[in-house]
């Protein structure tokens, strides 16, 4: 019996030190760049460090234009390399291979989020979340100088919008199908188009975002109302463009990248994290589930606005973490409501039930 009584306390210990040794260097999960592809002519001068280089500043740039607004792409240009290196965690050889005497290499690498975040801030700009969606978008072009309506196929922007995408794109989108019956309901709305809510088309596609992209053409200026939708935002933009002819492919590619940039910008603002807040946020769970506990350290991971966290102590009953959080109270209690946690907030130390 003595025996046994024993056993019984060494499990929980052991499983507390297995447990505890495997977490408590545990941070935030690092940005994950993948695929950066990366060539060069092999010759007499060939360093295989110098086309590695070339791939931590096309991975450090891929992964800022993917956490900040265009605006501030001209900020991080001149980011020196001894910077990049600073801010990497770690990188690996996806794939390497010479063709023709040119040498080709896939690599991934991992940066540091409190680095990167410390980075960002140094230069006054406040990051996004990495938060990609699908939209619906409807461009509609309204000629008023021929009185002409263009939709669907016969619509440049519409024809183009979805050729040569960017990783860094946070957007994806759908457009329509070309439909007779949408067409008809367009037009039969074209006096009130601006007040139209588009929900006869809209809710085809179950989708709760979509952008309707109303474009003017009068007196060789384009003007662009757009209207971007999502559960709970509806945010408009009125643009303008001078000298642009829609029948010139340039043109065309022009007005598309700064349709795509208005929409990245728009939606990184929604989503817009302000690392100067630094809130502490700690959390005990009980220590009988490991499986629980593993789970809720692979949600912190996926929380962009968890900088760092770790266990700050342990006892019989409980697991404390202690979590830096880049927003408000509110902010947290929401996400981790919609992972489904049930947290008790009515004392200091939270526990999640």
């Amino acid at each position: 019996m003595h025996y046994f009584s024993r056993l019984y306390i060494f499990f929980p210990i052991l499983s507390l030190i297995i447990f505890f040794f495997s977490t408590i260097e545990l941070k935030a999960k690092s940005f994950e760049i993948n695929n950066i592809e990366i060539s060069k002519q092999f010759e007499n001068n060939f360093d295989k460090n110098n086309v590695i280089d070339s791939g931590f500043k096309k991975a450090f740039m891929e992964l800022t234009y993917l956490l900040t607004k265009s605006s501030d792409h001209n900020k991080l240009a001149s980011v020196k390399l001894n910077e990049i290196k600073g801010m990497i965690e770690t990188f690996s050889i996806q794939e390497e291979k010479f063709i023709n005497q040119v040498y080709f290499v896939t690599l991934g690498v991992s940066f540091n989020k409190g680095k990167i975040f410390d980075y960002l801030r140094k230069r006054n700009i406040y990051p996004s979340q990495i938060k990609k969606e699908q939209f619906l978008f409807i461009p509609i072009i309204i000629d008023e100088d021929i009185n002409e309506l263009r939709v669907f196929s016969k619509n440049p922007i519409y024809k183009n919008w979805n050729l040569n995408t960017q990783n860094y794109e946070l957007i994806s989108y759908i457009l329509p199908s070309e439909d007779l019956e949408d067409f008809n309901s367009i037009k039969k709305n074209l006096e009130v188009i601006e007040t139209y809510d588009f929900s006869e088309i809209t809710k085809k596609y179950f989708l709760n975002n979509f952008i309707i992209s109303l474009i003017y053409i009068r007196n060789n200026e384009i003007r662009v109302l757009s209207k971007m939708h999502n559960k709970k935002n509806e945010i408009i933009k009125n643009n303008s463009f001078k000298d642009l002819d829609l029948n010139n492919e340039k043109d065309i590619v022009f007005l598309k990248n700064e349709l795509k940039n208005l929409f990245e910008d728009t939606w990184k603002k929604i989503n817009e994290i302000n690392t100067s807040i630094k809130l502490s946020i700690i959390i005990k769970i009980k220590n009988n589930n490991l499986v629980k506990s593993s789970k809720f350290e692979s949600d912190l991971d996926e929380i962009d606005l968890v900088s760092d966290y770790s266990i700050q102590k342990f006892n019989k009953e409980f697991i404390f973490y202690e979590i830096l959080f880049n927003g408000t109270v509110k902010n947290f209690i929401n996400i981790m409501d919609n992972k489904n946690y049930n947290l008790n907030t009515e004392k200091k130390i939270w526990i999640i039930e």
